[in-house]
C-alpha cells in the first residue's frame, strides 16, 4: 500500500526538481495520486506522487506520458500552434534531467508546469460543454495517430478486456461468496445473457476491423481543462491511463457518463434514459476532434461502443457488489448494486434508441 507523505517531503523532492519552492500545499480533489500545488521564484507547478497501489508499474507509466506530451509538443509546434505550454502538459525534469524522481522509500514523483486561466468541470452541464470536451478527446486521439515509437506499457494490463471481465463476473456469480446472489437473480441472468455483446468490440478488433491505438481510457469532463474566458478546450489532464486500446474505448467512456439522465448511482433505475441531444453533441465533438485520425468503421461504431463499455461497468458494480463491495467505495448499502442497475438500464436505453442514433453518427460520417 502506498505509504503516507511526510509533512516536510513535498518540499523536498521539490528541491530536486529545482523548483526553488516558496509555499507547498495539497491541490485539487483527486483520490489516487497525492497532488500538491507549488509556488516557486519562477512560477507554479504540480507535483505529483503516484500512488503505486493503483498502478504498481510507475515507471512504465512515466515512460508513457513522456512519450506521449513530447509527441503531442511537437505535433502542436508543427502546427503552428500558439500557447503550447497551455495545450499539453509539460513536464518538469529533476536537476539531473529526468522526467521522474524515486525517493528513498521507491516512491516516484513527477513535476508538471501548472496551467493558470482554466478550470476543470465534474459535471457536463449543456451539450455545448459535451461537445468541447469530446472534441478535445477527439482531438488528443488525432494528435497521437502518427506516433512511430515504442509501443507503450499497458500500465494496466487488460484493463478493458471485456471478455475477461464477463469471466470474472460469472466466477463471482458462481462463488457468490456474500450469499447475494439469489437477490439479484434477474440482474444476474441478463448480464450473463449479454456474452456476444460483452465480447463485440474484441472479435472486430482480432478480425482486424478496429485498430490498436493509443487510447486516454478515462474519458471525463474533469480531465478537460476549460479555458477561464472562452469555454475553449485547452488541455487533455490525467495521463495515467493512457495505453494502447481502442479508440472506442474513449468514445464509450463519454458517452456513458454524459449520454444519460440520471447519476451513475441512482436508486431509481426505471429514470435512466438516453439523453439524445447529449448524445449527439459527444458524437459530433469526438468525430470533429478526430477527423480523419479514424477508419470508417471507428465512425460508425459509436453507439455499439457506449453498449459494450457501459455493458462493462455493469459487470464491474454488480460483481463488486456479489463480492462485498471490495473494490468500489461506497457510501451506503447497495450502492454498487444502485450503479450496476443503471448500467443495465443504459445499455438496454441505447439498444432502443440504436437505429436512429446509429442513423445520426452516419450523418456526421
Amino acid at each position: 500500500m502506498t505509504r503516507a507523505v511526510p509533512d516536510d517531503l513535498p518540499a523536498a523532492v521539490a528541491d530536486v526538481f529545482e523548483l526553488e519552492p516558496l509555499d507547498v500545499r495539497r491541490y485539487g480533489g483527486g483520490h489516487i495520486n497525492d497532488t500538491y500545488l507549488v509556488t516557486g521564484r519562477r512560477g507554479a507547478y504540480i507535483l505529483q506522487r503516484i500512488n503505486d497501489t493503483v498502478f504498481p508499474r510507475p515507471l512504465e507509466l512515466m515512460e508513457n506520458v513522456s512519450r506521449v506530451t513530447r509527441h503531442v509538443r511537437a505535433r502542436l509546434v508543427a502546427d503552428g500552434a500558439s500557447d503550447i505550454d497551455r495545450r499539453v502538459l509539460t513536464l518538469v525534469p529533476t536537476g539531473d534531467g529526468s522526467d521522474w524522481h524515486v525517493d528513498p522509500d521507491g516512491q516516484v514523483w513527477r513535476v508538471f508546469l501548472f496551467i493558470g486561466g482554466a478550470t476543470s468541470h465534474d459535471v457536463v452541464s449543456e451539450p455545448g460543454q459535451a461537445y468541447t470536451a469530446a472534441y478535445a478527446f477527439g482531438r488528443f486521439q488525432q494528435q497521437l495517430s502518427d506516433y512511430e515509437g515504442p509501443r507503450l506499457y499497458e500500465t494496466i494490463p487488460r484493463f478493458h478486456d471485456t471478455v475477461k471481465r464477463y469471466a470474472d463476473f460469472a466466477a463471482v456469480v458462481a462463488a457468490d461468496p456474500c450469499g447475494r446472489a439469489a437477490e439479484v437473480r434477474e440482474e444476474t441472468d441478463w448480464l450473463l445473457g449479454q456474452r456476444e455483446l460483452a465480447g463485440a468490440m474484441l472479435s472486430l478488433q482480432a478480425e482486424g476491423v478496429l485498430p490498436e491505438r493509443i487510447t486516454h481510457n478515462d474519458t471525463k469532463l474533469s480531465n478537460v481543462l476549460l479555458d477561464d474566458a472562452t469555454g475553449e478546450a485547452v488541455c487533455v489532464l490525467d495521463l495515467d491511463t493512457v495505453m494502447p486500446g481502442l479508440s472506442l474505448y474513449d468514445f464509450a467512456d463519454l458517452c456513458r457518463s454524459g449520454a444519460t439522465t440520471v447519476a451513475e448511482d441512482d436508486p431509481d433505475a426505471s429514470k435512466v434514459a438516453v439523453d439524445v441531444p447529449m448524445f449527439e453533441a459527444l458524437a459530433e465533438g469526438y468525430l470533429s476532434g478526430a477527423g480523419s485520425a479514424l477508419l470508417p468503421a471507428e465512425r460508425e461504431l459509436l453507439v455499439l461502443a457506449g453498449e459494450v463499455m457501459t455493458l462493462e461497468q455493469a459487470y464491474r458494480f454488480l460483481g463488486d457488489h456479489l463480492a462485498g463491495d471490495t473494490y468500489y467505495q461506497t457510501s451506503r448499502p447497495g450502492q454498487n448494486l444502485d450503479r450496476a442497475r443503471t448500467q443495465i438500464a443504459l445499455v438496454k436505453a441505447l439498444q432502443r434508441h440504436e437505429s436512429s442514433l446509429n442513423a445520426f453518427v452516419a450523418g456526421l460520417s
